[in-house]
C-alpha cells in the first residue's frame, strides 16, 4: 500500500488512479472537475471541485463564472462572482446557488432585488417558502411593506390564510376579471 500524493489516503501500490479523490497517478494531468475528499476550515467534504470563468468581461466582472467546491489554494469554499454567477455561493447580476446574492437571485438562501428561493429576501420582490419583499412577497410565509400573498401574509395589502384586504381583492379582480377569488 502507498499514500496518494493528492489526498493522503492509502491505496494499492499498482493503482493508476486514486479511488478516493479520483486523481491520476500515472503522469496524466489531473482534472479540475474531479470528486475530492478535502479538508477546509469547514470540515471534511466530498464533492466536485470545478471552476469556469469566461474571458469576456463586463464592468470588470466575467460574463459567466461557475465555481463549486473548495479552493485548493485557500481551503475555503469557492465563490462564483460574475454577471451570471452559478455555484454553491454565487454573487452576480443573475446569481444561482445555495447562497445567492445580487440582482436576480435563485437559491436556497437568496438576497437580491428580485429573489426566488427557500428563504428569499428581495428588496423589490421575493417568492419562496419564507419570502421577505420590499414591495411584493409571495410564499408560505410572505412579509412585505406593500403587498403579500401566502399562507401567512403580512403586509398592508394581503391575501392569505389569515384573511384578505378588500382593496387588494378589488385590485386583483380588476386585473383578472375571469378569476374567482
Amino acid at each position: 500500500m502507498k499514500s496518494c500524493p493528492y489526498c493522503a489516503e492509502q491505496i494499492q501500490d499498482d493503482a493508476i488512479k486514486c479511488r478516493y479523490c479520483g486523481e491520476w497517478l500515472d503522469g496524466r494531468s489531473h482534472s479540475n472537475a474531479s470528486p475530492n475528499i478535502v479538508y477546509s476550515g469547514f470540515g471534511y467534504g466530498y464533492g466536485w471541485n470545478y471552476e469556469y470563468k469566461s474571458e469576456a468581461e463586463l464592468f470588470g466582472w466575467p460574463l459567466v463564472h461557475i465555481a463549486q467546491g473548495i479552493n485548493p489554494e485557500t481551503g475555503a469554499p469557492r465563490v462564483a462572482k460574475g454577471i451570471i454567477a452559478i455555484g454553491n455561493i454565487a454573487i452576480g447580476a443573475l446569481a444561482i446557488g445555495g447562497l445567492a446574492a445580487g440582482g436576480f437571485t435563485l437559491g436556497g438562501l437568496c438576497l437580491g432585488l428580485f429573489s426566488f428561493g427557500g428563504v428569499a429576501i428581495g428588496l423589490l420582490a421575493a417568492a419562496g417558502g419564507l419570502a421577505l419583499g420590499g414591495v411584493f412577497a409571495l410564499g408560505g410565509a410572505a412579509i412585505s411593506l406593500a403587498y403579500a400573498i401566502g399562507g401567512l401574509a403580512l403586509a398592508p395589502h394581503f391575501l392569505g390564510g389569515n384573511g384578505i384586504d378588500p382593496q387588494f381583492l378589488q385590485l386583483l379582480q380588476s386585473w383578472f376579471p375571469n378569476w374567482k377569488f
